[in-house]
């Protein structure tokens, strides 16, 4: 069983003035989505989802990765990277997170970026243009903010009712003009370096 795409979103944005002021380094926002069948839609409750996670994710998470790298120029330069999945209203939220819950789906990503966090992730149920929403982190350090960003796009016809969309995002730099400081700085002032 191979996942039945209907189509491949891509999206991409560029910040060059945050707060009235010239970015010092412009903050690009990526994220690539897939629209496909839901493969349990239709079907009576599904108490083993694992056949199709073995069968779609895999190609998912390899086709959305090869997808974001081609948009960002390299693994290299992604910095900041998510995940997300919407499934459409016939849906169960366990569809959407079944196929980015998954190993056979993120690895394919963390190691094209040479990642060494796990991917922040939601997974929601909506219609036809429901936000999609991709938290992202820093690739390497979980506690640097100035990477906690969001991808935010819509599919204006997706998902249909016994559709899933599956997204992948990304950032090449943080937030323009950083200034709150990381993780690590909050633990030493309250004294906690353990976390």
């Amino acid at each position: 069983m191979q996942p039945a795409i209907r189509k491949i979103v891509t999206y991409s944005e560029n910040t060059l003035i945050e707060g009235g002021k010239d970015a010092p380094r412009p903050l690009r926002l990526i994220g690539v989505a897939a629209v496909l069948t839901n493969p349990w839609a239709g079907r009576a409750f599904t108490e083993d989802l694992s056949p199709e996670i073995r069968a779609c994710a895999p190609v998912l998470g390899e086709l959305l990765t090869r997808e974001i790298i081609a948009v960002a120029g390299s693994g290299e330069a992604i910095e900041g990277y998510g995940k997300a999945a919407l499934c459409g209203t016939a849906g169960e939220i366990e569809h959407a997170s079944a196929l980015i819950h998954t190993l056979h789906f993120g690895n394919h990503y963390r190691r094209a970026v040479a990642a060494k966090t796990y991917l922040a992730f939601t997974n929601l149920r909506g219609g036809p243009n429901t936000p999609i929403m991709i938290p992202l982190m820093d690739k390497n350090d979980e506690g640097r903010r100035s990477h906690y960003l969001t991808v935010h796009f819509q599919i204006g016809d997706a998902p249909a009712p016994d559709e899933l969309v599956v997204a992948l995002g990304a950032s090449i730099g943080g937030r323009p003009h950083h200034r709150i400081g990381d993780r690590y700085q909050d633990l030493k002032d309250l004294g906690d370096l353990h976390g």
